[in-house]
């Protein structure tokens, strides 16, 4: 039974994980941190798990005094995660980050798509991106993982099957639809059901911070907008690419079904007709599966690469617990067999 630990547990992702892993049988919920919410009870954020646990939360300083962790998940802010980042690798054998400070490589690019430069650019190198359809071998051994976004998780999913298989050429351009628990427990005023309701906002017309990841991963230049849409939970993204020749379907499909047919988690959806045609998130809530799809041009010239995922689970916690699974040689799905809800 692994010894877990939750910093920043007071969040959308921090409940996330929680729910997760209080029904995960091989680990041990030990701690959950909030100093907001210190002494108070989990169920009082995370309403869901009444009845699932009696455990308060308690200062994030609390973990000093922690019986020996064998995971510490850390779903704090961006920017700020870093600066603490040497004492979280002391507590706990294995440290699974879901802020974007350790997702990229170089610090140049963190200062740029962060707006700060690093304080531990000396510790970039050293964490294993938490992927595991691309990094499976090295999250084996990792004891310090880096979780991508939810929009990026989405994108390299979708675009590297192609990028793979020599099909793409130029750039890779991207569109990704975001639910409103993307901004956080504690998004501002332009997250009021008054302003949000009814609204398709492009918050992020050029160089959202997952495009960075996006490019790293794929190693091809990459362009993103991103539009908050009147949803709660849930990402789509669509990758626009120009292939270098054209191309039919066929090889199209055996690019993706090349890539994704022993995951357990990734189903690729393309069909010719029907509701579901094409991924799309609202049946993926709660669930750790991210649907992938493409749809050909006429000429064989372009295609669309399409994605979606619960951006909380795949997006977030669920592809953290999924990481954790294969670091200690548990089954890769467990804590996560939940299929989503249909209809919804």
């Amino acid at each position: 039974m692994l010894n877990v630990a939750v910093a920043g547990a007071s969040g959308y992702i921090g409940g996330e994980l929680l729910r997760i892993l209080l029904g995960h049988p091989d680990a041990r919920v030990v701690l959950a941190t909030s100093d907001s919410l210190a002494g108070k009870r989990l169920d009082s954020a995370h309403p869901n798990l009444r009845g699932r646990t009696d455990l308060t939360f308690v200062p994030h300083d609390a973990l000093d005094g922690a019986p020996a962790l064998d995971v510490l998940f850390l779903a704090l802010p961006h920017t700020r995660t870093m600066a603490g980042m040497r004492e979280h690798l002391r507590r706990a054998a294995t440290v699974i980050d879901l802020s974007g400070d350790f997702r990229l490589r170089s610090p140049a690019a963190y200062r740029r798509y962060y707006g700060v430069d690093h304080e531990a650019a000396d510790l970039l190198a050293s964490f294993v991106t938490g992927l595991p359809e691309y990094h499976r071998e090295a999250l084996r051994g990792a004891d310090r993982i880096s979780v991508p976004g939810c929009m990026a998780t989405a994108g390299i999913l979708a675009a590297v099957p192609a990028v793979e298989a020599g099909l793409v050429t130029g750039e890779v351009l991207v569109d990704a639809r975001t639910g409103s628990s993307g901004s956080g427990v504690t998004a501002g005023p332009s997250n009021l059901h008054a302003e949000r309701s009814g609204a398709m906002r492009l918050f992020a017309p050029t160089e959202h911070r997952h495009e960075a990841e996006i490019a790293q991963a794929t190693g091809v230049p990459v362009r993103m907008s991103a539009t908050g849409v009147e949803a709660v939970r849930g990402v789509q993204v669509v990758c626009r690419l120009t292939l270098h020749k054209e191309v039919d379907e066929v090889e199209l499909r055996r690019a993706y079904t090349k890539a994704y047919a022993a995951e357990p988690f990734v189903r690729v959806v393309a069909r010719k007709r029907g509701d579901h045609r094409l991924p799309e998130p609202k049946i993926l809530s709660g669930s750790n599966y991210c649907d992938v799809g493409f749809a050909l041009s006429r000429d064989g010239t372009h295609a669309v690469a399409v994605s979606a995922l619960d951006n909380l689970v795949k997006g977030g916690a669920g592809n953290a617990v999924q990481c954790m699974n294969i670091r200690y040689g548990l089954g890769e799905d467990s804590g996560l067999a939940f299929t989503g809800l249909h209809p919804n």
